[in-house]
Protein backbone atom coordinates (compact mmCIF):
# COMPACT_ATOMS: atom_id res chain seq x y z
CA UNK A 1 0.00 0.00 0.00
CA UNK A 2 1.26 3.38 -0.84
CA UNK A 3 2.03 5.89 1.97
CA UNK A 4 -1.05 8.87 2.52
CA UNK A 5 -0.62 12.13 1.36
CA UNK A 6 0.71 14.09 4.34
CA UNK A 7 -0.94 17.80 5.59
CA UNK A 8 0.55 20.21 7.32
CA UNK A 9 -2.09 22.17 9.21
CA UNK A 10 -1.33 25.38 10.55
CA UNK A 11 -3.44 27.78 12.39
CA UNK A 12 -3.63 29.52 15.93
CA UNK A 13 -7.06 28.06 16.96
CA UNK A 14 -7.16 25.13 18.08
CA UNK A 15 -10.61 24.09 17.87
CA UNK A 16 -10.21 24.63 13.92
CA UNK A 17 -6.61 22.30 14.04
CA UNK A 18 -8.49 19.71 15.69
CA UNK A 19 -11.57 19.74 13.18
CA UNK A 20 -9.88 19.94 10.14
CA UNK A 21 -6.70 17.44 11.68
CA UNK A 22 -10.00 14.68 12.58
CA UNK A 23 -11.73 15.33 9.01
CA UNK A 24 -8.29 14.94 6.83
CA UNK A 25 -7.05 12.08 9.12
CA UNK A 26 -10.94 10.37 8.00
CA UNK A 27 -10.31 10.59 4.40
CA UNK A 28 -6.95 8.85 4.97
CA UNK A 29 -4.71 11.83 5.31
CA UNK A 30 -1.61 11.71 7.47
CA UNK A 31 -1.41 15.03 9.70
CA UNK A 32 0.56 17.45 11.75
CA UNK A 33 0.22 20.45 12.88
CA UNK A 34 1.17 23.93 14.32
CA UNK A 35 -0.24 26.97 15.40
CA UNK A 36 2.97 29.34 14.97
CA UNK A 37 4.66 30.62 11.72
CA UNK A 38 7.63 29.16 13.32
CA UNK A 39 6.59 25.75 14.32
CA UNK A 40 4.84 25.41 10.75
CA UNK A 41 8.85 26.43 9.67
CA UNK A 42 10.53 23.47 11.52
CA UNK A 43 7.49 21.36 10.90
CA UNK A 44 8.20 21.77 7.26
CA UNK A 45 11.87 20.30 6.91
CA UNK A 46 10.60 17.21 9.39
CA UNK A 47 7.41 16.35 8.20
CA UNK A 48 7.85 16.97 4.26
CA UNK A 49 4.21 17.38 3.87
CA UNK A 50 2.91 17.36 0.37
CA UNK A 51 0.73 19.70 1.21
CA UNK A 52 0.24 22.84 3.65
CA UNK A 53 -2.95 24.51 5.12
CA UNK A 54 -1.73 27.86 6.18
CA UNK A 55 -3.95 30.44 8.16
CA UNK A 56 -2.79 33.92 7.49
CA UNK A 57 -3.04 35.23 10.94
CA UNK A 58 -0.39 33.84 13.13
CA UNK A 59 0.32 34.76 16.31
CA UNK A 60 4.11 35.22 15.46
CA UNK A 61 4.04 36.27 11.69
CA UNK A 62 1.35 36.37 8.56
CA UNK A 63 1.09 33.25 7.19
CA UNK A 64 2.15 34.79 3.85
CA UNK A 65 5.70 35.46 5.76
CA UNK A 66 5.76 31.97 6.23
CA UNK A 67 5.31 31.02 2.65
CA UNK A 68 7.86 33.72 2.24
CA UNK A 69 10.56 32.41 4.09
CA UNK A 70 9.70 28.37 3.02
CA UNK A 71 11.27 29.67 -0.35
CA UNK A 72 12.89 26.75 -1.95
CA UNK A 73 12.54 24.70 0.84
CA UNK A 74 9.12 23.73 -0.03
CA UNK A 75 10.25 22.81 -2.98
CA UNK A 76 7.28 23.17 -4.67
CA UNK A 77 4.81 21.82 -1.71
CA UNK A 78 1.79 23.86 -2.19
CA UNK A 79 -0.22 26.02 0.04
CA UNK A 80 -3.82 26.62 0.60
CA UNK A 81 -4.42 29.81 2.76
CA UNK A 82 -7.08 29.72 5.66
CA UNK A 83 -8.37 33.24 6.36
CA UNK A 84 -10.62 35.50 7.93
CA UNK A 85 -9.29 38.04 5.26
CA UNK A 86 -11.62 38.02 2.29
CA UNK A 87 -10.62 41.54 0.57
CA UNK A 88 -9.80 40.96 -2.98
CA UNK A 89 -5.72 42.65 -2.28
CA UNK A 90 -5.44 39.58 0.49
CA UNK A 91 -6.87 37.14 -1.54
CA UNK A 92 -4.42 38.40 -4.44
CA UNK A 93 -1.27 38.40 -2.17
CA UNK A 94 -1.85 34.92 -1.02
CA UNK A 95 -2.16 33.54 -4.89
CA UNK A 96 1.02 35.91 -5.51
CA UNK A 97 2.74 34.93 -2.19
CA UNK A 98 3.04 31.22 -3.61
CA UNK A 99 -0.70 30.04 -2.67
CA UNK A 100 -2.27 27.78 -4.93
CA UNK A 101 -5.73 28.61 -3.50
CA UNK A 102 -7.40 30.72 -0.51
CA UNK A 103 -10.29 29.70 1.66
CA UNK A 104 -12.13 32.16 3.74
CA UNK A 105 -13.59 31.31 7.31
CA UNK A 106 -16.28 30.55 7.94
CA UNK A 107 -15.69 27.92 5.52
CA UNK A 108 -17.24 24.14 4.55
CA UNK A 109 -15.35 20.85 5.81
CA UNK A 110 -16.10 19.41 2.47
CA UNK A 111 -14.99 22.40 0.49
CA UNK A 112 -11.79 22.49 2.12
CA UNK A 113 -11.13 18.57 1.45
CA UNK A 114 -12.26 18.87 -2.20
CA UNK A 115 -9.73 21.89 -2.71
CA UNK A 116 -7.18 19.97 -0.90
CA UNK A 117 -7.90 17.08 -3.26
CA UNK A 118 -7.80 19.51 -6.60
CA UNK A 119 -4.42 21.39 -5.29
CA UNK A 120 -3.02 17.70 -4.48
CA UNK A 121 -4.08 16.46 -8.35
CA UNK A 122 -3.14 19.72 -9.77
CA UNK A 123 0.47 19.68 -8.67
CA UNK A 124 0.93 16.03 -9.64
CA UNK A 125 1.50 14.58 -5.50
CA UNK A 126 -2.16 13.23 -5.17
CA UNK A 127 -2.12 9.47 -4.75
CA UNK A 128 -3.17 7.42 -7.31
CA UNK A 129 -7.18 6.27 -6.92
CA UNK A 130 -9.06 3.38 -7.46
CA UNK A 131 -11.95 3.13 -9.42
CA UNK A 132 -13.14 0.55 -6.81
CA UNK A 133 -15.29 1.21 -3.46
CA UNK A 134 -15.95 -1.77 -1.38
CA UNK A 135 -17.09 -1.89 2.40
CA UNK A 136 -17.97 -5.25 4.11
CA UNK A 137 -18.24 -7.59 1.05
CA UNK A 138 -20.26 -4.63 -0.77
CA UNK A 139 -18.25 -3.47 -4.06
CA UNK A 140 -18.92 -0.48 -6.65
CA UNK A 141 -16.62 -0.04 -9.68
CA UNK A 142 -16.80 3.77 -10.47
CA UNK A 143 -15.69 3.12 -13.92
CA UNK A 144 -17.89 0.38 -14.98
CA UNK A 145 -20.30 1.17 -13.12
CA UNK A 146 -21.30 -2.14 -11.92
CA UNK A 147 -22.22 -2.98 -8.15
CA UNK A 148 -22.31 -6.03 -6.60
CA UNK A 149 -22.76 -7.80 -3.08
CA UNK A 150 -21.26 -10.95 -1.90
CA UNK A 151 -20.03 -12.16 -5.72
CA UNK A 152 -24.09 -11.21 -7.13
CA UNK A 153 -24.34 -8.16 -9.54
CA UNK A 154 -26.96 -5.75 -8.31
CA UNK A 155 -28.50 -3.32 -10.75
CA UNK A 156 -29.08 0.06 -10.21
CA UNK A 157 -31.20 3.42 -11.61
CA UNK A 158 -28.52 6.30 -11.80
CA UNK A 159 -30.07 7.91 -8.55
CA UNK A 160 -29.52 4.75 -6.81
CA UNK A 161 -26.34 4.17 -7.88
CA UNK A 162 -25.33 7.99 -6.62
CA UNK A 163 -26.64 7.55 -3.57
CA UNK A 164 -24.91 4.70 -2.95
CA UNK A 165 -21.60 6.11 -4.22
CA UNK A 166 -21.78 9.17 -1.62
CA UNK A 167 -22.59 6.57 0.91
CA UNK A 168 -19.59 4.04 0.22
CA UNK A 169 -17.32 7.74 -0.09
CA UNK A 170 -18.71 8.39 3.47
CA UNK A 171 -18.14 4.65 5.57
CA UNK A 172 -19.21 5.08 8.74
CA UNK A 173 -19.59 9.12 9.27
CA UNK A 174 -23.76 9.64 9.68
CA UNK A 175 -24.64 11.76 6.66
CA UNK A 176 -27.52 14.19 7.41
CA UNK A 177 -30.87 14.32 4.87
CA UNK A 178 -29.45 17.70 3.55
CA UNK A 179 -26.07 16.28 2.95
CA UNK A 180 -27.48 13.72 0.95
CA UNK A 181 -30.20 15.50 -1.66
CA UNK A 182 -27.10 18.21 -1.78
CA UNK A 183 -24.62 15.35 -3.30
CA UNK A 184 -27.18 12.89 -4.72
CA UNK A 185 -29.57 15.29 -6.29
CA UNK A 186 -29.28 18.96 -7.51
CA UNK A 187 -28.43 22.08 -4.85
CA UNK A 188 -31.39 24.15 -5.83
CA UNK A 189 -33.73 20.38 -5.72
CA UNK A 190 -37.42 21.18 -4.56
CA UNK A 191 -38.30 18.51 -3.15
CA UNK A 192 -38.36 17.41 0.04
CA UNK A 193 -36.76 14.51 2.34
CA UNK A 194 -39.82 11.78 1.70
CA UNK A 195 -37.99 11.51 -1.39
CA UNK A 196 -34.75 10.53 -0.32
CA UNK A 197 -36.70 8.07 2.39
CA UNK A 198 -37.89 6.48 -0.87
CA UNK A 199 -34.49 6.09 -2.83
CA UNK A 200 -33.15 4.82 0.35
CA UNK A 201 -35.91 1.96 1.09
CA UNK A 202 -35.42 1.24 -2.49
CA UNK A 203 -31.23 0.40 -2.37
CA UNK A 204 -31.82 -1.46 1.33
CA UNK A 205 -34.61 -3.40 -0.62
CA UNK A 206 -31.79 -4.64 -3.34
CA UNK A 207 -29.05 -4.85 -1.25
CA UNK A 208 -30.34 -6.56 1.69
CA UNK A 209 -31.53 -9.48 -0.43
CA UNK A 210 -27.93 -10.44 -0.13
CA UNK A 211 -26.71 -9.87 3.54
CA UNK A 212 -27.13 -7.98 6.46
CA UNK A 213 -28.11 -4.22 5.84
CA UNK A 214 -25.37 -2.04 5.57
CA UNK A 215 -27.49 1.20 5.20
CA UNK A 216 -28.62 2.47 9.10
CA UNK A 217 -31.42 5.19 10.43
CA UNK A 218 -29.64 7.76 12.59
CA UNK A 219 -33.27 8.84 14.06
CA UNK A 220 -33.48 13.01 13.37
CA UNK A 221 -30.05 12.94 11.88
CA UNK A 222 -29.77 11.06 8.20
CA UNK A 223 -28.06 7.87 7.45
CA UNK A 224 -25.04 5.74 7.77
CA UNK A 225 -22.78 2.91 6.06
CA UNK A 226 -21.91 0.80 8.63
CA UNK A 227 -21.12 -3.05 9.59
CA UNK A 228 -24.67 -3.93 10.86
CA UNK A 229 -24.45 -5.41 14.58
CA UNK A 230 -23.69 -8.63 15.60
Amino acid sequence: MSESNRVLVVDDEPNIVDVISMALRFQGFTVEAAGTGAEALSQVAAFRPDLIVLDVMLPDMEGFEVARRLGAERAGTPIIFLTARDAPEDKIRGLTTGGDDYVTKPFSLEELLARVRNVLRRSGRAEPESSRLSFEDLELDEDSREVSRAGEPIELTATEYRLLRYLMLNPRRVLTRAQLLDHVWDYDFGGDARVLETYISYLRKKLDQFGPSLIHTVRGVGYTLRTPRA
